[in-house]
Parts: structure tokens; sequence; C-alpha cells
């Protein structure tokens, strides 16, 4: 609780000694109907210099805060209206002023481009979403884009990488609008590679509509990559050096060409990361106590890529084609030291070594075709098609070698596995959307196919130099997974006198099969099988949201929305994946899909102050066991659980006060799981948790700013079995511009009290298991970018491809699995 209150401190005191006065008005056109989305500058009245921007909402009204004493006016503009300024008014510094409606006319003409440059909020809180401004912020640099979400308000990593959304674990990630086809260990690797200095921002959408895909109880986050801002070309390029234990580098390049008919734009990145981790897992099955201790060396050389092109066929039409991908190779080597002793007399009875290695190869290539009509009268039509390759080897050679308790070698176990692993993705959609009865109608539709191919050949080796191989038939198999999806929606928004309402409605139809082929032993002989299961479902997924907007300083939201999560390819595959001889993970083929009703209430108080209440029903969770085999041998696999109840409440508060400014969001909640698998295989777990998260900016001047944020994480549940330990971070860092403001160098520190170590406990078919380990996660970050060319280049486009549920299952389907040598 002392690092709890260290972390809130800053933003307690300022809620307690700051009450911010308040700039509000409303804009309209000549109808006097709200205009949302319009432009809103107050400036100075004595050299009309920018004070701070702001974006009408839905009603047409906006807001500022922290505005010192002075003469001010607004001045306000909008796509196809002439710009306005209001008259001018004092604000004295205590109460809050009210200025006159401003109304615009439509315009004649065409507006001439008007620029206007702002820093970033570094967190902005909307309706449907909050916005981490990653861009700029010090903290971030170096780090990868798994990094950059253990620092996003209500975001969980726990110890295996996979991701919790205020106590949910179906997160739906996705990268510029595009899911990713990962999850698990596949999603946490990709993230590694992603420099956090081409990321932009990070979206968190709790409440997505009917548009997006039905996928991810818990919400999306939309990763943004960087892009460049009329007419010519510019870029950036950056270089990094970290150093914790061991040093990592980092470096890219952006380039952004931009004229009358044609945008081009092009990014790519490379690293080479070394990391160090350590892992202690201690197991009492029966009569037996494993006390293991593992040093798991990481070294991941990546390239990144994304290429793009719009052509502008009119002022209507776009046709643009994309295409990114990542090339990553990974070494890891995993060293465990296990002590096997009798747990009645205490007395050690053998000790295995194991030295696992495994070279990892994980490649993916994704293109977009996209074509996009707009006219000015409100229709918008967007088509893209989309595939999506992701390869995958894993070779993994592991020996385990038996020790007496005198420390003599007694016997030898080696075991070279190898596992490549192909996903194909093709998807196509449409969106579409018109004004319709005073409101906004949107229609929709997609068509995916997913094909996953997975081959495991198992061996038994006689040596460490892989003589003697002998293919091991009952442990190697093929594991075949087809999957077709095919979606409509229908949504629908509207603002009233007072409240605004959106509702929609997705249709899924799923249709998937696998085919597990291999050879098993009758007793007397191997004989061939094939296993194949067939899930053919429909669903129907609801949702809904109304605002209350008559006192824009007062507003509440209520929500409503049914989700699903399907089981990742790997999770179906039923291969196993061994760690050393008494540990290792495997697929389950009657893992069934996992459905959430969630029900929310937001307020939010003079635009800054947001408070959510959720309640979610999750029914067949996928929850990870630590389970039992052959009496001592322990396996990890995914299971459904009955049902997950989780009560959460999240409040956040950004303040600024001249050169300071904080953001802080608490979010608490109440799970509980449940699940009856058996005899001494029941689940009944619930926890009261909370996580709160705070960023601290400081602009010191000439050039130099400072920064300081930090996380902290109360003891909660992981995977519905792990109960975990508290957790907490600090960074800090500075920053200075030089290069007549091209360049910017950075210097930062990630966690400074070394405190990020993990630790979970597990009770479950009568093994006691106790986990924890540390990372690198303290290290010293410095990095340099400098940016040439036009600084104003319009940005490329911001689209959506098809590839969003899919890319993301497939992340965690793209290999080994912990197999890799982790013993998670």
């Amino acid at each position: 609780m002392k690092k709890l209150i260290l972390l809130a401190l800053p933003l307690l005191l300022c809620a307690a000694i700051a009450k911010a006065q308040q700039v509000t008005g409303n804009v309209k056109d000549d109808q006097g109907k709200a205009l949302s989305g319009a432009t809103v500058a107050i400036k100075k009245v004595k050299d009309s210099g920018l004070v701070k921007l702001a974006a009408t909402n839905t009603a047409g009204q906006y807001s500022f805060t922290g505005i010192n004493a002075g003469s001010y006016f607004v001045a306000v503009s909008f796509t196809g209206y002439t710009a306005k300024t209001s008259a001018a008014f004092e604000v004295s510094g205590t109460g809050d002023i009210t200025v006159p409606d401003v109304a615009l006319t439509k315009s004649s003409g065409q507006l001439k481009e008007v620029v206007v440059a702002a820093r970033k909020p570094m967190v902005e809180v909307k309706a449907d979403k909050t916005i981490l401004n990653v861009e700029g912020t010090i903290n971030s640099v170096g780090q990868d884009a798994l990094e950059l979400l253990r620092k996003a308000p209500g975001v969980v990593v726990d110890k295996d990488d996979n991701l919790t959304l205020s106590g949910k674990s179906g997160v739906q990630v996705y990268v510029d609008g595009r899911p990713t086809p990962l999850t698990g260990k596949d999603l946490s690797d990709y993230l590694k590679t992603l420099q956090s200095s081409s990321v932009e921002a990070i979206e968190i959408i709790t409440n997505p509509s009917a548009k997006y895909e039905a996928a991810g109880n818990a919400g999306i986050i939309n990763i943004r990559l960087k892009k460049n801002k009329s007419f010519g070309t510019n870029g950036s390029v950056n270089a990094g050096y970290n150093q914790g234990i061991t040093p990592k580098y980092n470096g890219g390049v952006s380039l952004n060409h931009r004229n009358k008919n044609v945008n081009l734009f092009g990014n790519y990145s490379y690293s080479d990361n070394t990391n160090e981790n350590n892992i202690y897992l201690r197991r009492e099955v029966l009569d037996t106590l494993f006390d293991q201790r593992s040093k798991l060396n990481i070294d991941n050389r990546s390239h990144n890529f994304k290429a793009g092109m719009d052509y502008f066929l009119n002022k209507r039409s776009t046709i643009g084609i994309m295409t990114n991908g990542s090339f990553s190779d990974m070494d890891l080597n995993n060293y465990s030291h296990t002590d096997i002793s009798y747990i009645p007399t205490k007395q050690l009875d053998r000790i295995l070594v194991a030295d696992n290695t495994n070279k990892n190869t994980k490649n993916n290539i994704n293109g977009n075709l996209n074509y996009r009509y707009a006219d000015s009268s409100g229709h918008e039509l967007n088509i893209d098609a989309d595939y999506g390759a992701y390869r995958n080897k894993s070779d993994q050679f592991q020996p385990n070698f038996y020790f007496d308790p005198g420390n003599n070698p007694s016997y030898n176990r080696i075991y070279h596995m190898y596992a490549p692993t192909d996903i194909d993705i093709y998807s196509a959609k449409a969106d579409y959307e018109q004004n319709f009865k005073k409101g906004r109608l949107g229609l929709g539709g997609k068509i995916s196919f997913v094909e996953s191919n997975n081959d495991f050949d198992r061996y038994d080796v006689d040596d460490v130099v892989l003589r003697n191989k002998r293919l091991d038939t009952s442990r190697s198999n093929d594991f075949v997974y087809k999957e077709n999806i095919n979606a409509g929606y229908i949504n629908y928004n509207r603002q009233f006198k007072g409240f605004m309402i959106q509702a929609g409605l997705r249709v899924e139809h799923t249709h998937a099969t696998g085919r597990s082929q291999g050879f098993a032993w009758n007793g007397s002989e191997y004989v061939e099988y094939d296993s194949t299961f067939t899930r053919d479902y429909t669903n129907l997924f609801p949702s809904a949201a109304i605002t209350f907007n008559k006192k824009p300083m007062n507003q509440f939201s209520f929500t409503f929305s049914r989700r699903i999560d399907r089981p990742n390819y790997q999770n179906l595959n039923p291969f196993e994946f061994k760690l050393d001889e008494y540990t290792f993970q495997k697929g389950n083929t009657e893992l069934r899909p996992q459905y959430t009703n969630s029900f929310g209430i937001t307020h939010t108080y003079k635009y800054r102050l947001n408070t959510t209440l959720n309640y979610s029903h999750v029914k067949d969770i996928f929850a990870q066991l630590v389970d039992v085999t052959e009496k001592s041998k322990s396996f990890i696999t995914q299971k459904n659980l009955a049902t997950q109840d989780i009560i959460s409440l999240n409040v956040s508060y950004p303040f600024q006060y001249k050169w300071y400014s904080i953001f802080g969001n608490l979010n608490a909640y109440y799970s509980h799981y449940k699940a009856d698998l058996g005899v001494d295989r029941k689940v009944d777990l619930d926890v009261y948790a909370l996580t709160f998260f705070a960023q601290q900016t400081f602009r010191l001047g000439k050039g130099w700013t400072g920064e300081m944020s930090g996380f902290y994480a109360s003891p909660s549940i992981w995977q519905g079995t792990i109960k975990s330990s508290e957790i907490w971070s600090i960074d800090g860092g500075l920053s200075k511009t030089v290069l007549k403001g091209n360049g910017t160098f950075k210097a930062s520190v990630s966690d400074i009290f070394r405190t990020l170590k993990w630790r979970g406990t597990s009770d479950f078919a009568g093994q006691r298991t106790l986990a924890s380990g540390n990372f690198e996660s303290r290290q010293l970050k410095l990095n340099f970018t400098y940016r040439f060319g036009n600084s104003q280049v319009k940005a490329a486009r911001q689209r959506k491809t098809g590839l969003e549920e899919e890319n993301k299952r497939a992340a965690d389907s793209q290999g080994g699995g912990i197999g890799a040598g982790s013993p998670k």
C-alpha cells in the first residue's frame, strides 16, 4: 500500500488544492444544429497566440481548463464551413466562463488549409476510449510495444506476458486498426519487435460498437503507428541504445511523400535485444518435491517494415495499397537445475539438469487493398481485401541429464523437436455509412478464411551430437485447422435533445474443422489414427449505448454489449511442447468459445473526471490449468471454466498547471472464478484487486522536459487459477530538443527501484505450485531522433483492414508455445 500512496500522492494533492476554471461554449451551423468534431482554438487577444486546442463533442460543446487570467477569443473551424471567431472575453482566474454560441455558415468555395501545431495531452479520455499518446513521451524511449502496454491505464501484463484489461483477459490487440492474428506468447513476441520509437499512440476501446469484430470480451487495444503530416516530402531517423544486464540496440527510418494525386509512405526498423530472465518453480506432487531454478536468455533480432500508397482518383474516391510485416530470429537458451526430493524424509533423491535451446524464426507479411468513397452529403464506403501469411519454425534441442545425490552422472533423456507452423488468412469486408433519420446509419459485412498447418516431429536421441535419432511416432503428429467466419452488422447513432443513442447488432456464423493425425500404441503395435472435430455455430452480438449530455459538464452514459472469444489456433493444437522431462504444455481440441455479457455506467464531470462502473458475466471462460499426468509429471493446458463474474470501477483524472501536468487512473475490481472439473479438480477463487497508473510531465524550459511515471497492481488472479502477488514500478527520464527543434535526445531509466518481480501460486488437482521470477526490467535507455523535410505533410490515411480477429489469434498459433524453453 505504501507504493500505491507514493504513486498517487501527487494526483491526490492536485485534486485537493486545485479547482481549474472552465471556459465553455457551443458551436452550431446556420440552422442551429450542433456541429460535432469542430476544431476550437483559444487564443490571446494581444498577439493571437495559440493557448489550447479542443474539439466539440456530439452536442457541439467544447471546454478548456487551466487558462491563466487575461484577454482571449476562440477561433472555430470545420470542414466545408467558413471559419469564425468569437468576441473577446476576460478570464479573471476565478469563476467559470461561458462563451456566446458560435454559428458557422457553409463556405461557397474551398477553404484554404490552416495548419495549427500544438502538443497533444499525454492521455485523452473520450466516451468510447482512452488514448495514451506515446509519441513525445520520455519514458517510452528504447522500449518495445509490450513494455508500453505495461504503462497503459487499466492494462496488466502477467508473468507469461498475457494481457488483461480491467481484470478481464479477452483483450483484442489491433495495430493501425487491423487485428493481429496472434495471441499468448506469439503475440508478446510480436509486440516485442515493435519499437516504441515507431508508436504514436495506444487506444484502449472498452465498448466497441457492432462495426468491430465481436471478439474480445475485455475490449480492444489499438496500437497506432506513427504517420507523417500539405504536399512535399519528410521523414525521420532514430537510433537507440539500452543497457541492462546486456546491451541492446535499435534504429529506424520513416519517409513520406505527397503531391496532389499520390501519397507514398514507408518505414523500417531494426532491433537487436538480448534479455536475461530468472525463473523459480517449486512443485509438490504426491510425496515428491521438484525445486527448479532456471535462467532463460533470449536473443531476438527483428526487422519490421510498412509501405503503401494512396492514389486520389478524385475528391470523393481514393484507392490504396499497403503491405507490412516482420521478420525475426529468436534464439532461446533455458538452463534449469531441479532438485527432486522425497517429502516425508526431506531426502534428495536425484538432480535433473536440462540445457534447453530453441531456434525460432517468426516471419509474417500482410497485404491490403482498399477503396474509399466519401461525398459531402455524408455517404461513405470502405472496401478492404486482405491476405496474411505467418510462417514459424521451432527447432528445439532438449537434453535432460540426471545425477544422483552425490552429483554423479546417472542417466540421460535427450529429445529433439522440430515444429513448423504455416498460417494463411484471407478476408474481404465492406463498411457503408450514411445520414439517416437525423442520425447516422452503418451497414457492413465480412468474410474470412483461415488455414493453420502444424507439424510436430519429436525424436529420441542417444547423445548431444544428435546421433541415432529415432522418431517417436506416438508423440509426433500433424494438426490442420480450418475456419470460415461470415459476419454482417447494422449500427445506428443519433443525437436527440439532451441525449444521444447508439445501437447495433452483429451476426457471425462460424464453421471450423480440426484434424490431428499420427500413430498411437494399442498395446502391441503403433496404429494410425485420425482425430477430427467440427464446430458449426451462429451467434448474435447486440450492443447499445445511451449518453445523457444535456448538461455538458455532468454527463452519464449507459452501455451494453455481448462478445465472443474463440480459442486461438495453438491452444487447440494437441502437440506436447516439453520444458523438461517433467513439465510440458499441450493444447486442447475440446476448447470452446467463451461468451461475455457486459454492462457499464460512465460519468464524466467537466470533461475531465471520468468514472466507469462495469459488470461482466463470462460463460465458459478460458483458464490456464497446471494439471498432472503420469502421477508426477506436470503440464499446462487451457480449459473452459464454468463462469467468471467481474465488477470493476475505473476513475481517471488529468490535471495541468502551467509547466506541470499529471494523469492518474485507478481501476478497482472484484472477480470470481468457478468450475467443477471432477474430484479434487474444483475451482472457486475470488479476489478484490486494483491497479493504479500515473504519469507526470515537467516543462523545464530551454527545450528541457522531465517525466516520471509508474504503476501499481495489487495481488490478483492470473488465467483463472493462479494467485499473484503485488507488483509495481517507477520510471523517470529527461529529454532535450536540439538542432533548431529538429532533433530530440532522450535519456531514461526504467524500473528505477527494480521492483518488477512476479510471483504466483496454484493449488489444483493435488499439485501445489509456487512460481516467481524477474527480468531485465531496469535499463538505461538513450535515444536520438532527427526529423527532416516538410514537417506538415499530411498523414497517410488511417484505415482498418480485414485481418482483425484472425491476426490476433494467429499470433498465439505461430509457434511452439512455451516449448521455446521457458517454464511458465
